[in-house]
């Protein structure tokens, strides 16, 4: 299992450079839509097999992979839930808030 995380780690990497079109999913503002988990699962199919549109004889192999991709996707998403908003703040008012938290 260690491997396959490893593996999955390293693919990860090189997939932020090469699928420039895939959308991060996992956003706090609204669960990703199964049209955009779908969107997804094929452009990672078309890219892994090197295929935009496959030939009859791969299509049920290229159609069962998109659909596999997409389902794996929904469960990661679904045990990951949503993030939490972050949180920013400007640092003029951090710095105002710590010097009122310590008076001289």
């Amino acid at each position: 299992m260690a491997g396959v995380m490893n593996l999955l780690l390293s693919l990860s990497a090189k997939l932020k450079v090469m699928c420039r079109s895939i959308k991060v999913l996992r956003r706090p503002e609204a669960p990703a839509t199964n049209d955009e988990v779908a969107a997804a699962a094929l452009q990672f199919v078309r890219k892994i097999s090197g295929m935009r549109k496959p030939s009859k004889a791969n299509q049920e192999a290229f159609d069962r992979a998109v659909r596999e991709v997409s389902a794996s996707s929904d469960r990661l998403l679904e045990a990951l839930g949503r993030p939490a908003p972050s949180r920013t703040r400007s640092l003029p008012s951090t710095l105002a808030e710590e010097s009122a938290s310590h008076p001289a």
